[in-house]
């Protein structure tokens, strides 16, 4: 059975070093209180991890746009705002070591101490299983998101949901739905594939991932830029 709250899980991946993602976790607040390591070094180190893989990421799939395009669509998607939604989406709130003045003061659903534990934890995995590792997660978190980009590289980063659900309806039709089409794997490392289809049950777009909500994260941003394209081809 899965749990309520399992970072790993919704991260697709599973730490063979745990004191390593309890220091990801563990912020300084506590650290104080508990004699302990907080994850500020790690977070230094998740933050050139979390840029590389990103523009990686960004070199691959725009290969539209120029360096100051690329360099632009980068900052939005390494801002705090989106790091903190990308913590959320995982789960990293519920399971943060927070000291007991900081977590009396809501520390938990600060968005900075989200954003940084979420580099935290990029660093981590660089630590455990290296540039590959780092790279999964970071694309399976890019998965999340759909970025909308304009000649000039001007981003505006979407839940891929929100943007489908949006795009959709701009068009007059109505929000997707989400169909769990397959599971293979054992339960520690289970692969789910899910179907983004219309009301009227026209298939989309097929996503996978290591959680339901990654997989239909998948679908939705691969359904939003088949849409995107094909609206394009018709405004040609």
């Amino acid at each position: 059975m899965e749990r309520e709250h399992d970072p790993e899980r919704e991260l697709g991946y599973a730490f063979r070093n745990r004191e390593l993602f309890e220091e990801a976790l563990t912020h300084a607040s506590y650290a104080n209180e508990n004699d302990c390591v907080c994850n500020e070094r790690l977070e230094f180190l998740g933050d050139a991890v979390l840029e590389l893989c990103v523009s990686e990421n960004l070199y691959s799939s725009r290969g539209d746009m120029d360096e100051g395009g690329l360099s632009r669509a980068r900052s939005r998607l390494v801002r705090e705002t989106t790091l903190a939604s990308w913590a959320r989406a995982v789960h990293l709130p519920e399971t943060l070591r927070l000291g007991h003045g900081l977590e009396c003061q809501g520390g938990r659903g600060n968005e900075s101490i989200m954003a940084d534990a979420m580099e935290a934890v990029l660093g981590a995995v660089f630590l455990d299983g290296g540039y590959e590792a780092s790279m999964s997660v970071v694309t399976g978190l890019l998965y999340r998101t759909e970025q909308i980009v304009s000649p000039g590289g001007e981003a505006d980063v979407k839940d891929a949901k929100s943007a489908l659900q949006e795009l959709l309806q701009a068009e007059g039709g109505k929000p997707p739905a989400y169909r769990l089409v397959k599971r293979t794997g054992p339960d520690h490392a289970a692969t789910y594939e899910v179907e983004a289809t219309s009301l009227d049950g026209r298939v989309l777009a097929t996503g996978s991932g290591s959680s339901i909500k990654t997989a239909e994260f998948a679908a939705a941003r691969q359904a939003f830029i088949a849409l995107s394209e094909r609206k394009r081809g018709r405004g040609r």
